[in-house]
């Protein structure tokens, strides 16, 4: 299922990163890689904050969507 769909304070883990290229490697960066934990925190109107890696990064529900977990 899309991140987006992910329930607040669940522990989900990262089974792929779709979208373009360039897309995916600045989620890359952002530490969104395949085997990663990814916690939600909050949502506000589809867009997320999300725990990853030790750091909390907001992301809008567009990339949010292509997350899978």
């Amino acid at each position: 299922m899309p991140l987006s769909f992910a329930k607040e304070g669940e522990i989900n883990s990262i089974k792929k990163v779709g979208g373009k290229e360039e897309t995916r490697q600045f989620l890359e960066n952002l530490g969104f890689v395949t085997g990663a934990n990814v916690t939600v925190v909050s949502t506000v109107n589809g867009n997320l904050i999300v725990n990853i890696k030790d750091s909390r990064i907001a992301i809008g529900k567009d990339m949010a969507s292509r997350i899978m977990v």
